[in-house]
């Protein structure tokens, strides 16, 4: 018998194992699946339908893009239309499924649902928004070379998430469409010239304008450098040891074609100058020895600095010197 302090959440629970009571619910479960399967069918007849609308409204969409050179674009958003018309689908299939189901409030749920999705996906939502507007306002095409946080390269696709840039070591660069959107690009194929320039150094005792013509007119006789504005050279700097003669031209935009001709631009300078019997000097700097066990070390007015010793004067070690002095008398 339970004592008197005990109350009733004391006593102890029994369970209820009757079986006929779990095979009346179990009962009751399978008349409700029967009762619903023409709906549940109904519902997934009208699933698979969806998906197939959906399927057909991503190739319109493909297909639009393709028309208008945006292939891009089009994959995009033929696959965010894809995902669309699949929840309208997925929506319509549950409330045929539960009749009393009202639309209004499973729009009002995955309303609370994708606040919760965004903060927690918000990275990959707001890399899939920058490549949208990437596509949409076209900063840069695929096939153009960029530079982009230090990274140069062609761009291969612009995915939901990232942009992916070919880089001229045949590396792949991962950016993401955040980064690319937010930060300064570089686009070095927004046009169809691109300028190039190289330093060059003379001798000081050399003739500036003719050093100047003589390299514009190499550079003339390139067939890739554009005509067109023409190659400049003038002078630019005054260094240690050369005057500087900076030189400039234009090319096309593409990285294999600036290469190859400032190649042969480097080429025909070196030749030019050459041939005009033009000095490209390099640095030079004068280093003086002296022996610092001589006499005179530390006499600024007798030491050599490095200069061939006296014939009339030749120097000799401190310490023979010292040793002259002491065996020298002093004089009265």
């Amino acid at each position: 018998m339970p004592s008197p302090e005990s109350s009733p959440a004391d006593q102890p629970q029994t369970l209820d194992l009757d079986p006929g009571v779990i095979i009346e619910r179990l009962d009751s479960w399978v008349d409700g699946a029967v009762r619903l399967l023409p709906n549940i069918v109904v519902a997934i007849v009208v699933f698979v339908i969806f998906i197939g609308l959906a399927a057909l409204a991503k190739r319109l969409v493909i297909g639009q893009g393709a028309r208008r050179s945006r292939h891009n674009l089009g994959e995009v958003l033929g696959g965010f239309v894809k995902w669309v018309v699949m929840v309208l689908g997925f929506l319509l299939a549950a409330t045929i499924v539960v009749p009393t189901l009202n639309p209004g409030d499973l729009i009002a749920g995955l309303g609370v649902s994708s606040i919760a999705i965004g903060f927690a996906f918000k990275d990959i939502l707001q890399n899939w928004l920058a490549g949208l507007l990437i596509l949409l306002r076209q900063p840069f095409n695929i096939n153009d070379q960029i530079e982009i946080d230090g990274y140069e390269g062609t761009v291969e696709r612009i995915e939901t998430r990232a942009t992916i840039i070919r880089t001229y070591d045949g590396q792949n660069v991962v950016m993401p469409n955040s980064n690319v959107y937010t930060n300064a690009v570089l686009v070095k194929t927004a046009h169809n010239k691109r300028r190039s320039q190289y330093d060059v150094g003379i001798g000081y005792g050399d003739d500036i304008d003719a050093a100047c013509q003589a390299i514009r007119t190499a550079l003339a006789d390139i067939d890739e450098v554009q005509a067109e504005p023409a190659a400049e050279a003038f002078a630019w700097d005054l260094a240690a040891s050369w005057t500087t003669i900076r030189v400039r031209w234009w090319t096309d935009s593409r990285r294999a074609d600036v290469v190859r001709v400032q190649s042969q631009v480097i080429r025909a300078i070196k030749k030019a100058l050459d041939d005009a019997h033009i000095d490209m000097p390099y640095p030079t700097q004068v280093t003086l020895w002296h022996d610092q066990t001589e006499a005179v070390e530390g006499d600024r007015s007798r030491q050599r600095e490095g200069w061939p010793a006296d014939p009339d004067n030749p120097s000799q070690p401190r310490w023979k010197a010292e040793a002259r002095e002491r065996a020298t008398p002093p004089h009265d």
